[in-house]
């Protein structure tokens, strides 16, 4: 297991709830979308945990093995990157194009669905076989559905920008009003 130092910076955007930044150098490991803190998600985030009071991911489990160690201090990387997502969920037209993720052992299927995702555009949406075919993979629309659902990359990766054949599709645990919100917030009539 290769072990690195990566920083959780917890944010709040208004209006939107509590989110969280997993930072190593210059790489984004995790984004944790922002969502209002309610029941044990909740108290889970009441007591800091080690590391300079941030706090971990509901899903920490998910998370890939070598993020296992973290480390105190500042992360000004994070906070730059923090600031764009807050003017994001304030309606600024931001671009997330140049933010470098954290590709280990990944897949040539899933790096293909991501470059392809990344290339959607703000404001504008694709259904998963329109996804699946910018990949390269015009037959795998079930497969980048099951990219989207396993996104980690939240903004970063607009799985929100992905919608089914026949209507919106689904968003995991934030759920379809908070897909719908998204892309209300980018112009986008659901």
């Amino acid at each position: 297991m290769e072990t690195v130092s990566v920083t959780p910076v917890a944010y709040e955007a208004e209006g939107w709830g509590i989110g969280e930044v997993w930072i190593e150098g210059e790489t984004l490991v995790w984004h944790e979308l922002p969502q209002p803190l309610l029941g044990p998600r909740a108290r889970a985030r009441e007591t800091p945990t080690q590391g300079g009071g941030a706090f971990p991911p509901p899903s920490r489990s998910t998370l890939p093995e070598k993020c296992a160690r973290r480390r105190d201090g500042t992360a000004p990387k994070a906070d730059q990157l923090i600031d764009r997502i807050r003017g994001y969920f304030a309606g600024d037209r931001v671009s997330f194009d140049d933010v470098r993720l954290d590709l280990d052992g990944w897949t040539p299927f899933q790096l293909a669905v991501l470059r392809a995702l990344r290339r959607v555009g703000y404001g504008e949406v694709v259904s998963y076989s329109d996804l699946a075919r910018l990949a390269g993979y015009p037959r795998a629309q079930r497969a980048a559905g099951t990219f989207c659902a396993r996104n980690r990359f939240g903004l970063v990766a607009p799985c929100h920008r992905v919608v089914a054949a026949d209507g919106l599709g689904s968003y995991g645990s934030l759920g379809l009003d908070y897909k719908r919100r998204l892309l209300a917030l980018e112009g986008v009539a659901v």
